[in-house]
């Protein structure tokens, strides 16, 4: 797990290489559910592949928590809970899961990149990991989010 002076140490190196970035470190967390599917969905972020996600807009209600918007950053952190990038969110849009196009699961980067892997594999995901008590529906409302890569750390 990330030691409490493994993200300030994180931020303050990422600061000085790009000076722009805010003195407040942003949210840090891991995609996905498991620390393998964590360093695999990293990956993805760093090859370039993976330039967005999507969440369930019923797990960040349960979960009391905000949901992102442009301009947000975020520290990605690895299966070890690492610091290792830092991304920028360029858009965030809500829409039904039976109405996410191809082109947003395209950026997603999963699977053979195809909307039909996009839904087998997030369908699965919600009904296995929800935070919720409701799971997964067709109608669900779903965030939709693109991002840039602020930082790839070696």
């Amino acid at each position: 797990m990330t030691t409490p002076e493994a993200l300030p140490a994180y931020w303050r190196d990422v600061s000085t290489r790009i000076p722009a970035l805010p003195a407040e470190i942003p949210e840090a967390w891991a995609f996905g559910a498991t620390p393998e599917h964590a360093d695999d969905l990293l990956e993805l972020v760093l090859s370039g592949v993976k330039t967005g996600t999507a969440s369930s807009v019923w797990d960040y209600e349960a979960a009391e928590e905000r949901m992102p918007e442009a301009g947000d950053l975020s520290v990605i952190l690895d299966g070890a809970a690492a610091p290792r990038a830092v991304i920028r969110t360029t858009s965030v849009r809500i829409v039904p899961f039976d109405e996410v196009d191809e082109e947003h699961a395209r950026s997603e980067g999963e699977g053979d990149r195809t909307l039909r892997a996009w839904r087998d594999i997030h369908e699965r995901y919600w009904r296995e990991h929800s935070e919720n008590p409701r799971g997964f529906a067709p109608d669900m409302p779903v965030l939709c989010e693109r991002f840039e890569l602020v930082d790839p750390a070696g």
